[in-house]
């Protein structure tokens, strides 16, 4: 199984393929495009497995600058064997709407399916996230904003939490400011935010991650190529050091010499050492009630 499951990642790092093309394992009961908003990006996939449950979830984000991608290819599919339903959210993208939408939008899926989990077969206590690139900064900014009323949003289902108890966060901005000085125009971040960091300080600081850290944040998994070169390894780093200062539990992994979900970055996710991690990760923080 969890060869399968990196042998999905690779695919889902080198071209995402249509959900259709995705084999699910016997008995999975595949739930696609519920809309949990009015956008035309306003919708879930659920993947539940065959057995009891209530299960936990894992919720994939997936990446593409803010600007593109789709929960289509979504690697978490391989956790269906190891017990844990799965979840794959759209968001609007930055040319839909300016930030906060897109943590806005993340934030009503997980209430979405909060409040569901019962139709689902979900343990509403148990919601693991797991996002790639622009996917790794919006679920990491789930695990730390989970309390942070300003960027809840008022789209879909108002009520419950939106809060995640894991988070697996793949080489994802986390200081806007340092990754686009204010000087600089027209990229991803600029796009994301509607203006410059320096015209949008605010903002840019309201979506890092970093910034809304407390002691009550859940367990990280962090994973980033040291050679990354689209987002520097320095974003993860400061992430982990502002973690462990709030004595968050953090695993940090750099894969040396891998770049942005390159060859190298795919290569080392199979690695002996580490071709179990996520899965692990996820059964230690997600694991079924006694």
């Amino acid at each position: 199984m969890i060869r399968r499951l990196f042998a999905l990642v690779v695919i889902v790092l080198v071209a995402a393929p249509v959900a259709a093309q995705q084999k699910l394992p016997d008995g999975v009961k595949a739930d696609r495009n519920l809309e949990y908003g009015t956008h035309e990006r306003h919708k879930l996939d659920v993947f539940v497995p065959k057995g009891d449950g209530p299960f936990p979830l894992v919720i994939w984000v997936h990446g593409g600058a803010w600007s593109g991608g789709s929960k289509d290819g979504n690697p978490a599919i391989a956790l269906l064997d190891k017990g844990f339903a799965v979840a794959g959210v759209n968001y609007r993208l930055s040319q839909h709407a300016v930030f906060p939408a897109q943590i806005h939008d993340c934030k009503s899926a997980v209430r979405y399916l909060r409040a569901n989990a019962k139709k689902h077969n979900l343990d509403p206590d148990r919601f693991g996230a797991w996002g790639a690139s622009a996917g790794g900064h919006l679920v990491a900014l789930m695990g730390t904003a989970g309390d942070v009323k300003d960027l809840e949003g008022d789209i879909g289902t108002k009520t419950g939490s939106s809060r995640v108890q894991a988070v697996c966060n793949w080489f994802g901005p986390t200081d806007l400011l340092k990754m686009s000085p204010p000087p600089a125009t027209n990229n991803p971040i600029t796009r994301l935010l509607g203006g410059t960091t320096g015209d949008k300080k605010d903002l840019a600081i309201s979506a890092d991650p970093i910034t809304h850290i407390t002691a009550d944040d859940p367990p990280f998994l962090i994973m980033h190529g040291s050679k990354d070169t689209t987002v520097p390894l320095n974003q993860s780093e400061l992430l982990e050091a502002a973690l462990k200062k709030a004595k968050i539990e953090c695993e940090f992994l750099v894969f040396k010499d891998a770049g942005h979900g390159d060859a190298e970055f795919r290569k080392q996710l199979l690695n002996e050492a580490n071709k179990s991690k996520i899965a692990d990760f996820f059964a230690k923080n997600l694991k079924a009630k006694k």
